[in-house]
């Protein structure tokens, strides 16, 4: 078994979301939110 130094430790990457992934969550739960308010409470257009 290798032991790993500090320095190789802090060059190891993973496990971390974007800022990318973050704002797409977001984006598609919003447009859900609204998919689903449009069917629950259908409001008609007046001109």
């Amino acid at each position: 078994m290798n032991d790993l130094t500090q320095e190789k430790l802090k060059k190891i990457d993973g496990g971390g979301i974007s800022v990318w992934g973050v704002l797409t969550i977001v984006t598609g739960i919003v447009f859900l939110v609204g998919v689903i308010d449009g069917f629950v409470r259908p409001l008609s257009c007046n001109e």
